[in-house]
């Protein structure tokens, strides 16, 4: 098992031990375990103690995998949209984490508008992917919601998010990011089959 999956399923157990402790001798406990994971995040990840506390005690109630939305949009030629990331500088969709109150459907609108300046619309959910924590991914796992979408209006415009935008094929992309290479296969099958 890689140290940060094992690190991330001991901070869940911990995290969530913490809040529904019934008495200090739990409490204490479940302290000690945050105390280790925060330790060792901060000596794998490079990161101070203080700051991987800070992150992980941000985490209110039980602990449930984050979850984003994902939109595939595809040109005429079957090339697909992707956003040059400004933090890891490596390609990806248009995608970000679902807020409270919003459905995935909403979430994945609102994020093509944001990082794209593209209306569109999901015209089918592709499926749902599971993104375990890893040394490639961050200390988090995730469930990433993929739409198939159709571009509405608007006009293609970079984001803070991403310095370039570009229709690609998918296998001329030279860096993707996290496990967008599996979720822009499956969303060009989703994409063939609708055109067949």
């Amino acid at each position: 098992m890689d140290l940060l999956e094992l690190l991330d399923e001991i901070r869940i157990l911990a995290s969530n031990g913490l809040h529904y402790a019934q008495n200090d001798y739990d409490r204490e406990r479940y302290e000690r375990l945050m105390a280790l994971v925060e330790e060792n995040y901060g000596q794998a990840l490079d990161m101070p103690s203080p700051e991987v506390r800070e992150r992980l005690r941000a985490e209110l109630g039980h602990v449930t995998p984050k979850v984003g939305s994902d939109g595939a949009i595809f040109d005429e030629s079957g090339r697909i949209l992707l956003m040059l990331r400004t933090d890891e500088r490596n390609w990806c969709l248009p995608c970000g984490w679902i807020e409270p109150g919003e459905t995935p459907a909403q979430a994945v609108v609102r994020e093509v508008r944001e990082e794209t300046g593209l209306e569109c619309e999901p015209v089918e959910l592709v499926d749902v992917f599971a993104r375990p924590a890893g040394p490639e991914h961050g200390p988090h796992g995730r469930l990433s919601i993929l739409y198939l979408c159709s571009v509405t209006g608007g006009t293609l415009t970079p984001s803070p998010e991403g310095t370039e935008l570009r229709y690609w094929r998918i296998e001329d992309v030279p860096d993707w990011f996290a496990h967008h290479e599996r979720l822009a296969t499956a969303a060009r099958e989703a994409f063939r089959a609708n055109a067949e």
